[in-house]
């Protein structure tokens, strides 16, 4: 089942621990992925210093500022695309970036995405890892979370204890 919007529009913590455990789809010329999220790392306003929106509205950072639940994403030192999750009401730039997913579907095509014959609990450990085996690129930024290619599932998943520690 799908996430409704009413997920993501709700404050940028609770979206953050509720995601762990949710499922990201990417559907991509026929290629379905997958994967459980494990890690993520939230960014909270233009009063976060490390948050994209601290120097306010710009035009890379116009899908934080939009509607939650579509996807913010961006290139990182010009080498990793990073996948974000936009929350809280429109006007309020607030995202959660999703840093590790445990695969579930498509493993074959992660493996080849990747370029690597590492254990599959490596494919998509760290953000930019996850964006590449799932072939998520600029292409999604601005993306509906709701739509039929990109989209976030629960499935239930129990996911065990849950740990949380200061952003470094």
């Amino acid at each position: 089942m799908k996430l409704p919007r009413s997920f993501y529009e709700r404050p940028t913590l609770d979206v953050a621990r509720d995601l762990l455990g949710k499922v990201l789809v990417h559907e991509r010329r026929g290629v379905r992925t997958s994967g459980a999220i494990v890690e993520v790392e939230a960014y909270i306003g233009e009063d976060d210093p490390a948050c994209h929106a601290a120097p306010g509205p710009t035009r890379r950072n116009a899908p934080m500022y939009g509607e939650p639940g579509h996807a913010y994403v961006y290139l990182n030192y010009g080498i990793h695309w990073m996948m974000n999750i936009v929350t809280e009401a429109k006007g309020s730039p607030a995202a959660v970036l999703i840093r590790a997913l445990a695969p579930i579907d498509g493993l074959e095509a992660m493996r080849r995405r990747r370029g690597v014959a590492a254990g599959d609990h490596e494919l998509c450990r760290g953000p930019g890892n996850l964006t590449r085996a799932m072939q998520i690129t600029l292409a999604e930024n601005g993306a509906d979370l709701l739509g039929p290619r990109l989209y976030l599932e629960d499935r239930r998943l129990d996911i065990g204890a849950v740990e949380w520690g200061p952003r470094i």
